[in-house]
């Protein structure tokens, strides 16, 4: 038991001796008893008045001068007070702090009230790439003030995980990319920043890599055929003829980067074609199974189809042709004779799913993220020794993108590697004019159909 609550214990005690002798003396104990009961009762009262008038009136940091039990609930409320009065301080610091970067950010930042899309703050930055003025525009719809439609939109999907890009209100010169972010208690934080410069650059690359490709064209092609013209002299020896081939091969090797970059850069720069086409997808990927058949020649690889002939996509065939081509023939690369390839197209778990599975050499885990990346090579021996670009997978991101689908990628060192094409479901259409019958296998492929 603390030390205050004996002395009161001691007080009560003293109190009550006191109250039964004053009783003794006017011949009623109980009475004596009572008035002192009284008055115990009126201190209590009165330094409860005291400490409300403290708490509630009282300017004074200092708390009254109080004996007893009272003198300790003073003390412990004082340093209550003190604790409390420090952090507030400290809060109101940080958010002092906090509001002066916000302020300074370089993006544009704007805060939403709970449940609607009414601005309640902003920074400078808003002010200066969204036109936004105080405090004529506090309180006011966002959607009022920008009506972009795809903006509006973006709104009101509320899509956290995605962002878009649209010109600035105040400058239609300026690119702004915005997102919005949904944080505590339903409230949600736009941010818009300024990626002009970065738009510039991105377009001065591609048209850069477009122009030099376009221009190595001529001279490859230039080379090329004076290399077949004196191939097809045959009027050198074997050294010499050895010579002549390997040009021939690197020549080869050049025009496939070069073609490969710009279809890259085509796909890069130009939008996504609006009068999307049905794509027979049993064809296609017939088509690329024939050419893998090639490309394998006598290294006696397995390949299994398994193809619903009656799922078809909506989208661009050549696009879809040059993605799902290069999958099927990594795999043709990467695979060790006799292996196995299994090629699937479904619908499955309410997606349009394009795989490529294989026996392959497979793929160490801190590889995966940087394999769509533009000539990244695994292993840049094997790369060049097979004929590889290092761009097939670039194209194959990119061709994904502007089909709205994604790449997934599973792989482990010596098991061999699935690369799986996902599709929104809104792009399936039926095939009423596919093939009805069995389709005809390749003498080295197995083919299994839906």
């Amino acid at each position: 038991m603390s030390n205050p609550w004996q002395s009161e214990f001691q007080r009560i005690a003293g109190l009550a001796l006191l109250g039964a002798i004053l009783g003794a003396l006017i011949g009623h104990i109980a009475l004596g008893l009572l008035l002192v009961l009284v008055a115990y009762l009126a201190w209590h009262l009165y330094n409860m008045f005291r400490l409300l008038r403290w708490l509630r009136e009282s300017k004074k940091f200092q708390p009254p001068e109080a004996s007893g039990i009272w003198d300790d609930a003073f003390e412990h409320i004082f340093r209550l007070q003190q604790r409390n009065r420090k952090r507030k301080h400290n809060l109101r610091r940080m958010l002092k702090r906090f509001h002066k970067i916000t302020v300074a950010l370089p993006d544009a930042t704007v805060e939403l009230r709970p449940g609607s899309d009414e601005i309640e703050w902003w920074n400078n930055a808003a002010s200066r790439y969204l036109g936004f003025h105080y405090p004529r525009d506090s309180g006011q719809r966002i959607s009022n003030l920008i009506r972009y439609p795809l903006f509006l939109n973006y709104l009101r999907s509320g899509d956290a995980q995605r962002e878009i890009e649209m010109p600035s209100p105040v400058n239609e010169d300026i690119t702004l990319r915005v997102r919005v972010i949904p944080y505590a208690k339903n409230r949600r934080l736009l941010v818009a920043r300024d990626v002009t410069r970065i738009q510039r650059l991105e377009r001065t690359r591609q048209d850069f890599v477009a122009n030099v490709s376009h221009e190595l064209r001529s001279p490859l092609t230039v080379v090329s055929g004076y290399l077949e013209t004196l191939l097809d002299a045959d009027d050198f020896d074997a050294e010499l003829t050895g010579q002549l081939q390997s040009m021939r091969s690197q020549t080869d090797r050049m025009n496939r980067i070069v073609n490969d970059l710009m279809l890259l850069s085509r796909l890069e720069s130009e939008e996504p074609q609006a009068d999307r086409e049905k794509v027979l997808l049993g064809p296609l990927i017939d088509s690329i199974v024939d050419h893998a058949r090639e490309l394998s020649a006598g290294n006696q690889h397995v390949i299994e189809v398994d193809v619903d002939v009656s799922l078809c996509i909506m989208g661009h065939e050549p696009e879809l042709y040059s993605a799902f081509s290069n999958l099927v023939f990594n795999a043709i690369r990467y695979t060790p004779a006799g292996g196995r390839i299994m090629i699937r197209w479904q619908e499955r778990n309410n997606e349009l799913v394009f795989s490529v599975e294989d026996s392959g050499v497979g793929i160490a885990a801190h590889h995966i993220p940087r394999l769509t990346e533009r000539f990244y090579r695994v292993d840049t021996g094997r790369s060049r020794a097979t004929g590889g670009t290092g761009l097939g997978l670039a194209i194959v991101k990119h061709v994904l993108l502007r089909h709205e689908g994604r790449l997934e990628i599973d792989s482990e060192v010596g098991r061999g590697s699935t690369f799986a094409c996902h599709f929104p479901v809104g792009r399936k259409v039926e095939c009423v004019d596919a093939p009805d019958g069995p389709r005809v296998a390749a003498p080295d492929a197995v083919v299994t159909q839906m």
